[in-house]
């Protein structure tokens, strides 16, 4: 086996992951000023309709990318989730509750 070339490839995806990382970070910091924006609005957490388009969009993504489009899914809603329950907490600081 190539040592040289398994290193070069764990070289290349340790860069992906902290570029992954940084664009995560990136979203969070856009997401909590959607989140304040919504908070001070009354407007609920989450907006089931725009992740419904989202996800058709991602799956059109991943399928053109070469990608499991459910796999694709999977981690969006993983961040989704995340951000929605920022946006929970920012409401609840706010004094908005979601019921």
């Amino acid at each position: 086996m190539d040592t040289s070339i398994l290193q070069e490839h764990r070289a290349r995806i340790d860069e992906l992951d902290e570029q992954l990382i940084c664009l995560l970070a990136e979203r969070f910091e856009i997401t909590k000023a959607v989140g304040e924006l919504k908070a001070k609005s009354g407007l609920p957490a989450a907006d089931p309709q725009r992740e419904k388009d989202q996800i058709a969009q991602l799956h059109e993504v991943a399928r053109r990318e070469g990608m499991d489009p459910i796999f694709g899914e999977k981690v969006f809603r993983l961040i989704v989730d995340e951000v929605i329950r920022h946006h929970l907490q920012t409401a609840d600081a706010h004094g908005e509750t979601e019921d």
